[in-house]
């Protein structure tokens, strides 16, 4: 099958309608935007997810979600392979029945962003906001290096994915689109949207840049991007006076205390959050500038030479040389270590805090 001018894997409609045993209630795992998702299980046991629109019908919403849909295969089709995109497989359709266009992709077993802020029992750590952040952030720079650039235009965290290995996947690209001379009327999510995108010829790579602030401030103090049992409601409203006011604390997920070390380095991202959320867009950074802000913001230096110089000698204490793999499995299992120490991401106030008795 071509979309676009590029070949891409067509599936059998009849196999996938086996996979997701009738697109049975029991394989839902997400509603979106403009459509069901769903877990499926191919004959080779592969799991993989399919999506086909939320409606069914010959009505005008099953024909918007169709196009968005259309247009996800689209978009997803022509990005080449990123760790921080979801991984396009490829689409069918029923041979009589265009309303059955369904889209595939790679199974992610750990839910959203929006799940672990505000659903699981247990909130993430602050070493984990900061990997995430940086992994969002970076999916977004993929896009917006794209000739031309994609501009995903529903960047939140419930489109915010996760892999078994706990790593960031951006999804849901629906609403995605590359300017050109083609118009496109403004879309999004409410509490995501950037209040200057109120025309099509607003549409630039800012417009994801204001959505990547909000998602920042989420991340950041646990707090839902619109909460009506909140004064005032949205997030931006709430916190953009406080950033000014210097008061980060009162910022923070009051459910995870801020370690005193990474005050700092939350102070350094609030205030690129607020960057991204001015009113005058040519104060707004670009991608790579908050990319190359949480990357330099990671992880604090060590200081003090005598906390450093007692941290080596105890790397170096045979009895604890035998803990420090379980330690590690046991950070990676939390999400709060990617075995990549050669960038920086072994965290080593998550590893003492396991090695002490």
């Amino acid at each position: 099958m071509m979309v676009d001018g590029k070949e891409i894997v067509e599936f059998d409609y009849q196999e996938l309608v086996k996979a997701t045993e009738g697109f049975s209630p029991s394989r839902l795992i997400g509603k979106g935007s403009h459509g069901t998702v769903y877990k499926g299980i191919l004959q080779d046991n592969k799991l993989v997810a399919i999506k086909r629109t939320s409606i069914n019908g010959v009505d005008q919403a099953h024909n918007d979600n169709l196009k968005k849909l259309e247009n996800e295969i689209s978009v997803l089709s022509s990005l080449p392979e990123s760790s921080h995109i979801v991984k396009f497989l490829g689409a069918s359709h029923d041979l009589g029945e265009r309303q059955n266009r369904v889209l595939v992709m790679e199974f992610l077993p750990n839910g959203s962003l929006y799940e672990l802020l505000h659903v699981a029992a247990t909130p993430p750590p602050w070493p984990k906001r900061l990997e995430v952040a940086l992994q969002v952030a970076r999916a977004v720079k993929f896009l917006h290096e794209r000739n031309p650039p994609v501009i995903h235009r529903d960047i939140k965290p419930a489109n915010i994915l996760f892999d078994s290995n706990w790593d960031v996947k951006l999804a849901d690209f629906g609403l995605a689109v590359s300017p050109g001379p083609d118009p496109f009327l403004p879309a999004g999510t409410v509490g995501y949207l950037d209040p200057l995108y109120i025309t099509p010829e607003k549409l630039s790579t800012n417009t994801d840049v204001y959505s990547c602030g909000v998602v920042l401030l989420e991340i950041i103090s646990g707090r839902k991007a619109i909460d009506i049992t909140k004064a005032p409601a949205p997030v931006v409203e709430w916190a953009i006076p406080l950033i000014e006011k210097q008061r980060i604390v009162e910022i923070c997920d009051p459910r995870t205390p801020l370690p005193a070390d990474m005050l700092s380095t939350v102070r350094r991202l609030l205030s690129m959050a607020a960057r991204c959320l001015s009113s005058d867009e040519t104060l707004r950074p670009s991608i790579l500038e908050i990319v190359t802000a949480i990357e330099n913001s990671s992880i604090e230096p060590v200081r003090n030479s005598v906390f450093s110089s007692f941290l080596q000698s105890m790397i170096f204490i045979r009895p604890w040389q035998k803990e420090v793999p379980r330690c590690r499995a046991s950070c990676a299992q939390k999400g709060d270590i990617t075995g990549d120490a050669s960038r920086g991401k072994v965290i080593i106030k998550e590893v003492l805090a396991d090695m002490l008795p």
